[in-house]
């Protein structure tokens, strides 16, 4: 190859690799097929949000390549959701909305004292307790509903309308619909599911300047950080070692729910302290036990591939697998994390799948079969999400 033409394909890479595309239609009702104007249209859980013309049209331009759920939402309609993936071409789609048949949840009698001890919690599991869950703001708390169900030990919400929150460290105001969210007491699983809408928070050239640096450090280390290495062939450079762990359950801790029954109940209900003090002991029980990490760190081949789709990658493992991140140290303790004495406080976490493997695009994104976190990516709640579009290389 000759110099002069290696010069043109090194400068041209960086725009194959940074290609957008064009995602254009236009949203009707299903009944009459006319244009419906402001509705909102949005790649959930990204940037890329715009509402519809009067004549029900809408555009939205620069739209990075990966998978993404395709949002339609306006009050008085159903929602539409369609998982599309975005490469290199235009899209072009039309979205028919059926007017919305109002479905009676269970009426919800609380008192404002209740409400309120309910949110706190609900606070805590979805938006987080970290340094960036400090500097989130809630405009409107009380469009979440909130059940506590002492039974099942699990606080369980949803809204109607969207969650808005101004996260004002990494400088996003995130529209969130929650169709479900779930805490439950005894497993300590956080899940909910639902669809966002991100929007960039206006600011002084300081104020961006500092929420560059704040996604940067939010991204790096992530488990989408982990996943686009894993893809990309980068784990060594970006600072990931990933070994296999293997665990059992430990025999002599009685199972979680079974703990805060007797807790309670010699606590509450029949006071005894040596009985209530027996079973502290068996709370602060190690959950596994016949612990042992694998000494040789696994290769990527061993739990990536691609698949049939371009853009697409799965990973699957047996037991365990324990990500390393070495380029930051772990501040919080976690009681259950299996952590080698000789190995320095890096930050640790560990995957568990409950489906054969997981998929996951070019951006890092988990979008099937989402693995349990425990450790590090564990702390991450709504105050640490980043659209699915976020990328710090281009950043501006």
């Amino acid at each position: 190859m000759h110099f002069r033409n290696l010069i043109l394909l090194l400068l041209f890479c960086p725009f194959v690799a940074f290609s957008q595309t064009t995602i254009s239609g236009k949203v009707t009702t299903t009944e009459s097929h006319t244009g419906i104007g402001k509705v909102s249209v949005f790649l959930s859980n990204s940037s890329y949000g715009t509402v519809t013309a009067e004549d029900g049209s809408f555009k939205l331009v620069g739209v990075k390549p990966g998978q993404y759920d395709l949002i339609a939402s306006s009050v008085g309609y159903q929602d539409f959701s369609k998982t599309i993936l975005v490469e290199n071409t235009p899209i072009n789609i039309d979205i028919p909305l059926p007017t919305k048949i109002n479905q009676l949840r269970g009426v919800v009698i609380t008192t404002n004292a209740n409400w309120k001890k309910n949110y706190e919690e609900f606070k805590k599991a979805f938006i987080g307790t970290t340094e960036n869950a400090k500097s989130c703001f809630v405009e409107n708390p009380h469009v979440v509903n909130l059940v506590n169900s002492t039974r099942k030990h699990t606080l369980e919400g949803w809204s109607d309308d969207f969650f808005i929150v101004d996260n004002r460290a990494l400088g996003y105001r995130v529209k969130f619909l929650i169709d479900t969210f779930a805490n439950n007491g005894i497993t300590g699983i956080i899940s909910y599911q639902g669809k966002a809408v991100f929007e960039e928070l206006p600011g002084s050239a300081e104020q961006k300047k500092a929420w560059k640096l704040k996604r940067q450090e939010t991204y790096y280390g992530s488990s989408r950080d982990f996943y686009k290495s894993l893809y990309m062939g980068t784990l060594d450079k970006e600072g990931f070692i990933i070994k296999k762990l293997h665990r059992e359950l430990n025999p002599d801790r009685p199972q979680e729910g079974l703990i805060l029954q007797k807790l309670k109940y010699f606590r509450e209900i029949h006071p005894s302290r040596d009985s209530f003090n027996y079973w502290v002991v068996k709370e602060n029980l190690s959950k596994y036990f016949h612990e042992s990490l694998s000494p040789v760190p696994l290769e990527p081949y061993q739990i990536f591939a691609k698949t049939d789709k371009q853009g697409l990658f799965v990973i699957s493992f047996t037991d365990c697998l324990y990500v390393i991140y070495t380029k930051r140290r772990e501040e919080q303790d976690f009681k259950d994390l299996y952590r080698p004495l000789d190995m320095p406080n890096y930050e640790i976490s560990v995957l568990t799948l409950s489906d054969p493997y997981a998929v996951f695009d070019m951006n890092g994104v988990v979008f099937n079969g989402a693995p349990l976190n425990e450790g590090t990516w564990s702390k991450a709640k709504l105050a640490e999400l980043l659209p699915y579009d976020y990328s710090p290389e281009t950043d501006k």
